[in-house]
């Protein structure tokens, strides 16, 4: 049987089609494949998005900043001791970008100017952490990526 250019193009077609819905149906039927959003109400957030960048530029301006580093325990997030630990109030969300299920956050309750977040919790991987807090009236807001080995 002769193939000519038309038949050969129209073969090309059908397959090439059935190799994009292949992929198609095996990224929406496979968990592996989530493409959920980064935040659920996403118009909502992002109209707080002025507040936000206040709480940022208000921890940019501090002379002693806060610092979150990692070591085998967990997360240490230690505040400055010029910092009165029993005034600081506010919440720590630790968002894991790979997997939501994973996401926590824990109220600030600081011994000795700083806060541990212990190993148990956290998987090995990227973290963004962003630490909302208020101090003396004033509101706050970090955010830093930190890698758990």
């Amino acid at each position: 049987m002769k193939i000519n250019w038309g038949t050969g193009i129209v073969i090309a077609f059908a397959l090439f089609m059935t190799f994009i819905l292949y992929f198609v149906f095996e990224v929406q039927s496979n968990s592996k494949y989530d493409n959920d959003l980064v935040v659920e109400e996403y118009y909502k957030h992002d109209s707080h998005f002025q507040d936000e960048m206040a709480r940022i530029q208000n921890a940019h301006d501090l002379q002693h900043k806060p610092s979150i580093s990692y070591s085998e325990n967990g997360v240490k997030i230690a505040f400055p001791t010029t910092f009165e630990s029993d005034k600081v109030k506010g919440n720590i969300l630790l968002y894991r970008p790979s997997n939501k299920k994973f996401d926590f956050d824990t109220q600030i309750a600081l011994t000795n100017s700083s806060l541990l977040i212990p190993q148990k919790k956290l998987i090995k991987g990227r973290w963004d952490v962003n630490m909302e807090w208020e101090y003396k009236g004033t509101k706050y807001l970090s955010k830093e990526v930190i890698y758990v080995n």
